[in-house]
């Protein structure tokens, strides 16, 4: 059974926020932080994951990050500091 990831990147503490959904978190959070990509997160130097979440079903994850995406930036921000309040990179975190 696959797990799928919405995950929020940020450029810094209270920087430009990037908000994607994905299968596997590690591969692309590392295109991400190694420009495999190009675009947005390329643009703005949005390379630092500060949250996620994971679930069973695609479509669930899918009407997640549609939901967050249309949040208050403020909304999102209280989001990261109630899971993360030091705005901590916890890509190394997943990768272990």
């Amino acid at each position: 059974m696959k797990t799928f990831y919405v995950y929020i990147l940020s450029s810094r503490r209270n920087g430009t926020l990037y908000i994607g959904v994905t299968n596997d978190l590690v591969r692309r959070v590392y295109d991400h932080k190694n420009v495999v990509i190009q675009g947005f997160t390329q643009k703005y130097q949005v390379h630092t994951l500060v949250y996620y979440e994971s679930y069973r079903d695609v479509q669930d994850a899918l009407a997640r990050e549609k939901r967050l995406k249309k949040w208050k930036r403020q909304w999102k921000i209280d989001l990261i500091e109630k899971e993360n309040p030091g705005w901590n990179d916890l890509y190394d975190q997943i990768i272990k």
